[in-house]
């Protein structure tokens, strides 16, 4: 474990067992030096998509301040999680050979435990019952399915950027036979990031300096060089059988907690009609609600308006329980 201190933010890092020998899980966790008590209602777990990390998402520093060290700063005792494969967790086997030896790994239902894994780990550590939730993208279906599954466990659920059946093809398919792996290169990733975004607003919206930091952090120490990363394949396998064949992974009708859904305009890998499908079958949630941010795409909370994501999330998590 790692420890440190930094403008009254402890941090910490650490390697937690998964449910798979030989796979350990990269969690950190932030939180305000003059934090003791810990509450279901002030602890959150992220999770991130299926192309990159949580550890370079959610702690991105922007302007000196990352969504955790807001969150933290706002008296949150605050997690993520990067799912094996991705990021600092450990990459499977499969991952060394050649992507073509091997079928697409890490598809959701192995996701899913390694959420659950994460969750057990903060609950045990902080002797709580439950805790909040925030997935972003695939980390929706990931947060969706487990809290389906555990919604004692679940205080509220966020998900930024809902995944759902879709009639588009995936951002992340490229067509053809699927390994077990795919290279990301960092020289594609500006122009998928800001597709839908009007050519004037690019600029304004992604700020030159912030997609270089999230950049840096994203394709640093991957194990294959600069300016690429490995990100497994079993989601895009995922979509192909499941999201694009009528075939959701979760069902939203069983989530029996809090949800809010946060989405944005200019948002081309999960487009709006997917957050309304979402919203409009959690019938089982004793209240819902649904943010729509202007001028944003699929990472709008690391783009000029994350405050009004931050805001919308600051709002939800603080609201006392309807009785």
């Amino acid at each position: 474990m790692h420890k440190s201190i930094t403008d009254a933010i402890i941090t910490e890092e650490m390697r937690i067992p998964s449910d798979t020998a030989g796979i350990e899980l990269f969690v950190r966790n932030k939180r305000s030096s003059d934090l003791v008590q810990f509450s279901a209602d002030k602890t959150v777990l992220f999770v991130a998509g299926s192309t990159y990390p949580a550890s370079t998402s959610f702690d991105l520093r922007l302007d000196g301040l990352s969504w955790m060290d807001h969150l933290a700063h706002k008296g949150y005792d605050v997690y993520l999680v990067d799912v094996r494969g991705y990021g600092r967790s450990t990459r499977p086997a499969e991952m060394e050979a050649p992507a073509p030896d091997n079928q697409p790994i890490v598809r959701t239902p192995v996701a899913v435990r390694d959420v659950a894994s994460a969750a057990a780990f903060v609950r045990s550590r902080r002797e709580l019952d439950k805790i909040n939730l925030i997935g972003w993208s695939w980390g929706t279906t990931l947060m969706s399915r487990y809290t389906s599954e555990n919604a004692a466990h679940v205080n509220k659920l966020i998900l930024i950027a809902p995944q759902w059946l879709r009639t588009t093809p995936s951002a992340a398919d490229a067509g053809g036979p699927l390994g077990a792996y795919r290279i990301v290169e960092r020289s594609a990733t500006k122009d998928r990031w800001l597709n839908g975004v009007p050519e004037d607003k690019k600029d304004t919206i992604l700020p030159a300096a912030w997609f270089e930091a999230w950049a840096e952090a994203t394709f640093a120490d991957t194990g294959i060089g600069p300016d690429k990363l490995r990100a497994p394949n079993g989601t895009v396998q995922d979509s192909r059988e499941c999201w694009a064949s009528g075939k959701p992974l979760y069902d939203p009708a069983l989530l029996t907690v809090p949800v809010l859904i946060v989405h944005a305009d200019w948002d081309r890998d999960c487009p709006i009609d997917m957050a309304q499908t979402v919203f409009s079958k959690l019938s089982a949630a004793p209240y819902r609600r649904w943010v729509e941010i202007g001028e944003g795409t699929h990472s709008v909370f690391m783009e000029k308006n994350r405050w009004q994501v931050f805001d919308a999330v600051d709002g939800f998590l603080g609201e006392l329980p309807v009785l």
